[in-house]
């Protein structure tokens, strides 16, 4: 059976699950028209501490603020008796406030006491903590004779403090009479109490007097006590003693503190030597975080103590005689702390709700309900009140039952006071943000359309877009309680004017929120990473695309500060560039680019380095010196962003070239300290350059100058070598020595000589020049040379003999029987009898051949006769040579003579010799002239026959794209130069292939392609000259030949000559063409142009020409006659007589006609 205790306790717990689950309390908007219009109870919202200690000296303000519609009024308790502050002249209450302010004069002690405030208006009354009002007290120290203190050497000592009791306490220092600090170690030290220990005295210890010192923190003074002074008994031997505790005294002691304070633990010992301090918990670590070891060990501070500290801690002194400890049982008790303090209750009318009052201490502390400031037993009934222990729980409020409630937690350490109103508020819906807001959106991203309100009860509140639908939660979007309307990703689409409705019982308001969704600004074109030279100019791109509804602003940033624009600086920004001209070193950095609309923005950045030549190296110095050598060391200079591969030394020498630099050697350009070698008899001085990928930096400062020693010369005279240029003489030639290599003064050389082969005694000769020239001698004899150079300090080692020859003179004797056999066409083989070696009468170079080409075996044909020569260079017994390209069916002439460096000997006996018939050229020319249905092909010989022509071979075949016809052939007898073929149809197309031919076979192709017309351009030849342009043409032509042939006919009625041809009576003179290959061309450059055609063999591979019609006309627009005919350059055929007598194919033009006719 369950007890009428047990069914009660059901029933509250059902009531307070039930009241759980619609606890639904309101937030009151710190919007300040909501503020002013809504009816609060009091809020206290500033007081004085609870333990309040003030100067004597000053006015008393004892706080109390708090707030409230309406305004609150106050009243003051002291001692739990009401506060009349009226009746007390010294005492006045601040206006629209509660704080006190009590007047100085008098004694200040007579307001001392508890005092505490009450703030109360028509919903309620809020209370202060209880305010302990003290005054601040610094007493004297009382006077007091202290007689000397002694003691014995070694012993330990405590002089008291004993400050007098201060409010709040004094804090305490000691000093001598000098008015400075006692020093304090390990051995001498201040306790906590304030005391001064000595763990032993020592001798030195009576040489001064001691002061203790308390200053009172309000009064800001110092009470000083009557110092004591010291007495030390000496001793020869101090006994070393164990240690003993002078505080705390025993093995074991206790102490109390409250959580949240901090933990003060003191062990100081007696000893000699004085004894160490440790510390330790029993069981546990000392929190490392929390503990601090101080005043030598002596003192344990643990801040913000916890329950989890609470343990036993020791101490251990020791020193070498011993150790001793002290066990300290540490409790932590707790004034009263939050662990859930109640709060503000804002309830409408019938709803429900509770306040928490729950507090955790040590010991466990009391809950107390107040309402209105006074015991909750004591109030009116409430029946929709019901107090459960920590908790007050309110069920179906009705209007009027607003009141303020006050939570007092305590224990024996301290005391809570906490207030919370309970405000029953009734109020229509009311829209607490701007109307009619416009907010602008990127497009994608996160959007949230914000609608703040309020309303008792609390409103419900839906959103609608364009007016429509039954509101807006889930999916796209979501609803928050606050009103808020999250859009999770916005869209074009999700444009237009969003209404937001709050309504509940007392009825609804709405407000209007119009969405516009934009385009993001992005920078589609970023500046990117560039280095770049000193002085150059840099460009920095920031293509951006935006939303054309909203203005961009481009900004630019140098390492993250903004840049400045001017007419004439150096950066200069366009639309989407920024350029930096001549850039230096301090320009470089990370440069950002800023597109920013009123929405959104977008950066990008980029890093410019500039590089530069590097700065010349500095502080150049010598060490090291010796003979031949010496160490050069330098400083780097700025590598410039650039680093340096090489380091390049010079040098300048003032004897031998002063003011000029020379370079001397170049070094890696991680080397700043090299070993220079050196040439003797030099006064140096150097200068260092520094290259990097740029170039090269300014040369550094010279260094000191060095001066070698001098020395013989150790390099041999390079060059050397003799040849005559008389037939009488020799001259002895050589390559005098660098200035760095004469290593001495007065450097000279001395050339030696003799005939080769023989035991003659070597001729000499000492000069300063680079030539010695021998007369006298006999042609083309050999002499052994060789040479030494020399200084004052000796001579360089003699070089290796070298052969010389003495000069030439022209070989006496001709090569004999020339002849020639195995005669073709193009070559011929060449026989002689050699000459005796002795009668070139010098080095024998070669047996040169003179040959020409004396006429050509066609009747007519002229031939360039200049003569050609070809050497050949053999010492057989029976020499013989080739020579080739030779032209066929031609009549040569040649003759021989030997040849030595400078002379050419008498010539042999000539040789006349004809080649023999070759196939024939290509001919001069192959035209095609197209016709409606026909091709009239028109060709010349020739211009190498190579032979007797006995006719032409004309292949052809039809071209359809890349595919090629049936070859066809037909063949022509030598005296036909032309050809008219029918067309099948006027769109076929032909390639021709046309060779000439000798005894010998076909010679060179020449390959040609009929016109391709598009079926525009095959209109018949009789409409154009129904035409209005082509009749027009032809008027104007006509009209200017008529005028040229009267200016003409006046011309030559006056007496003029007039050339009726260029060129027509000169001869035409043989063109001298000579190929490289020594064979030769009779034609002439024009006669020798095909017509855009290419030329080889029948049988060989033919090189296509792109012949076309338009490539006979005058720049691009060839046009017919009317029969047919081509208008071009090629409309003059000359006969057959003039074309072999004369190779110049000259075109008709309209003024060649008309001096033609006059």
């Amino acid at each position: 059976m369950w007890t009428q205790e047990r069914w009660a306790a059901l029933a509250v717990l059902s009531i307070i699950l039930l009241l759980s689950k619609v606890v639904a309390p309101i937030e009151v908007p710190l919007d300040p028209k909501i503020q002013q219009e809504l009816k609060q109870p009091p809020t206290i919202v500033k007081q004085s501490l609870k333990d309040y200690i003030v100067d004597p000296r000053d006015n008393i303000i004892i706080e109390c603020e708090a707030k409230g519609t309406p305004v609150p009024t106050f009243l003051w308790r002291r001692n739990g008796k009401f506060f009349n502050v009226g009746k007390d002249p010294r005492v006045t209450m601040r206006s629209r406030s509660g704080t006190l302010e009590i007047r100085s004069s008098g004694k200040p002690e007579d307001y001392e006491g508890e005092y505490q405030c009450f703030a109360s208006n028509d919903f309620g009354t809020a209370i202060s903590n209880k305010i302990l009002l003290r005054v601040s007290k610094s007493p004297l120290w009382p006077k007091e004779v202290l007689e000397p203190v002694v003691v014995r050497e070694g012993e330990s000592l405590v002089l008291p403090c004993n400050p007098p009791p201060g409010l709040p306490p004094p804090e305490t220092f000691w000093m001598d009479s000098s008015i400075m600090p006692i020093i304090q170690d390990k051995r001498v030290s201040m306790g906590l109490n304030g005391d001064l220990f000595f763990s032993n005295v020592l001798a030195k210890d009576a040489n001064t007097d001691y002061s203790c010192n308390a200053r009172f923190e309000f009064t800001h003074t110092i009470q000083q006590k009557n110092p004591y002074t010291l007495k030390v008994l000496t001793t020869r031997n101090v006994p070393e003693t164990q240690p003993t505790f002078l505080s705390p005294k025993g093995l074991s002691s206790s102490k109390i503190v409250l959580r949240g304070e901090q933990l003060l633990l003191e062990c100081i010992a007696a000893g000699v030597p004085s004894p160490n301090i440790n510390w330790n918990k029993k069981g546990a670590e000392l929190p490392s975080k929390k503990v601090k070891i101080e005043n030598f060990g002596k003192t344990l501070r643990l801040l913000n103590v916890s329950e989890e500290d609470s343990g036993d801690y020791v101490c251990m002194a020791s020193n070498k005689m011993g150790s001793i400890r002290h066990s300290v049982e540490v409790q932590v008790k707790a004034a009263p702390y939050w662990l859930d303090k109640p709060t503000n209750l804002v309830l409408a009318p019938d709803e429900n709700g509770r306040l928490v009052c729950r507090a955790r201490g040590n010991p466990k502390p009391t809950v107390q309900w107040l309402v209105n400031g006074e015991p909750i037993e004591s109030s009116l009934p409430n029946p929709n009140r019901q107090v459960l222990g920590d908790t007050i729980l309110f069920h179906s409020v009705q209007i009027g039952s607003s009141a303020v409630y006050q939570c007092n937690a305590s224990n024996e350490h301290g005391y809570l006071l906490a207030n919370a109103f309970v405000n029953i508020l009734d109020m229509a819906p009311r829209m607490l943000g701007p109307k009619n807001q416009l907010i602008k959106v990127i497009e994608n991203n996160r959007t949230f359309l914000d609608c703040p309100f309020f309303g008792s009860p609390l409103p419900l509140l839906r959103w609608f877009k364009n007016g429509l639908g039954s509101g807006l939660d889930g999916g796209h979007y979501k609803l928050y309680y606050n009103g808020t309307l999250e859009i999770k990703q916005a869209r074009p689409e999700d444009q237009g004017t969003y209404t937001c409705v709050a309504s509940n019982i007392l009825g609804k308001m709405e407000n209007q929120v119009r969405l516009e969704v934009k385009e993001p600004t992005r920078i589609v074109r970023a500046p990117e990473h560039v280095t770049q030279a000193k002085g150059t100019t840099v460009r920095f791109d920031c293509r951006v695309k935006h939303d054309p509804s909203l203005p961009v602003t481009v900004t630019w940033l140098k390492d993250d500060k903004p840049l400045s624009f001017t007419w004439i600086g150096r950066f200069r920004k366009d639309d989407e560039i920024l350029t930096i001209s001549n850039v230096n070193p301090e320009d470089a950095g990370t440069y950002t680019c800023t597109a920013k609309t009123e929405i959104d923005e977008h950066s990008a950045s980029a890093r410019l380095t500039v590089i530069g030549r590097p700065d010349p190296p500095q502080d150049l110095e010598l060490s090291d010196p010796s003979a031949r050598s010496v160490r050069l060391t330098w400083v780097p200079g700025n590598e410039n962003n650039s680093p340096v591969t090489q380091f390049l030394v010079q040098f300048e020498e003032d004897r031998w070239e002063p003011g000029k630099w020379q370079n001397l050697s170049i070094f890696d350009g991680n080397l700043n300290s090299v070993n220079l070698q050196l040439s003797p008899f030099v006064n140096y001085q150097f200068r260092v350059i520094a290259i990097n990928a740029v170039g090269q930096s300014q040369p550094s400062l010279p260094s000191a100058r060095y001066q070698t020693s001098g020395a013989s010369p150790d390099v041999v005279p390079s060059g050397l070598e003799g040849w005559g240029s008389k037939k009488n003489n020799m001259e002895i030639t050589w390559q005098a020595l660098k200035n760095t290599e004469r290593n001495g003064p007065n450097l000279r050389y001395m050339v030696s000589w003799r005939r080769k082969d023989t035991e003659e005694e070597w001729n000499n000769i000492t000069t300063t020049r680079t030539k010695h020239i021998i007369h006298n001698t006999d042609t083309y004899v050999p002499y052994e040379i060789k040479i030494q150079a020399i200084n004052d300090f000796g001579h360089s080692p003699e070089s290796n003999i070298v052969i010389g020859y003495s000069g030439e003179d022209k070989p006496s004797a001709a090569p004999t029987e020339l002849r020639v056999s195995k005669i073709n066409s193009t070559k011929v083989n060449v026989h002689w009898v050699p000459v005796d070696p002795s009668t070139v009468n010098g080095e024998f170079k070669e047996y040169k051949l003179y040959y020409w080409r004396e006429a050509s075996l066609i009747k007519g044909l002229k031939v360039n006769k200049t003569k050609l020569h070809k050497g050949f260079f053999t010492t057989a017994e029976q020499p013989s040579g080739i020579l080739t390209e030779l032209f066929p069916y031609s009549k040569y002439k040649m003759y021989m003579v030997v040849a030595n460096r400078e002379y050419e000997g008498p010539q042999s006996n000539p040789v006349e010799f004809y080649t023999k018939e070759g196939e024939p050229g290509a001919p001069k020319y192959f035209r095609i002239q197209r016709h409606t249905d026909v091709v009239h092909l028109k060709w010349d010989k020739p211009l190498e026959p190579n032979g007797v022509l006995i006719g032409y071979t004309l292949q052809y075949h039809t071209v359809n794209g890349t595919q090629a016809g049936e070859r066809k052939a037909q063949s022509f007898p030598p005296n036909v130069t032309e050809y008219i073929m029918n067309l099948p149809n006027r769109f076929t197309r032909f390639k021709f292939y046309l060779a000439a031919r000798t005894q010998v076979g076909a010679g060179e192709v020449y390959a040609v392609e009929s016109p391709h017309f598009a079926n525009e351009a095959y209109k018949e030849q009789e409409d154009i000259a129904t035409q209005g342009w082509f009749i027009g043409l032809m008027c104007a032509v006509a009209l200017l030949v008529l005028i040229l042939l009267i200016v003409c006919f006046i011309k030559r009625s006056r007496g003029g000559k007039y050339p009726v041809r260029d060129k027509k009576d000169l001869p035409l003179d043989s063109v001298d063409h000579k190929d490289h290959d020594g064979s030769f061309d009779y034609h002439s450059d024009e006669d020798n142009k095909p017509l855009q055609g290419s030329q080889t063999s029948l049988d060989g591979n033919v090189k296509e020409s792109d012949d076309s019609l338009v490539d006979y006309g005058e720049g691009g627009d060839g046009q017919f006659n009317e029969d047919g005919s081509f208008i071009g350059q090629y409309t003059v055929k000359k006969d057959k007589e003039e074309t072999e007598g004369n190779e110049s194919s000259e075109a008709t033009s309209p003024v060649n006609a008309i001096y033609s006719l006059a």
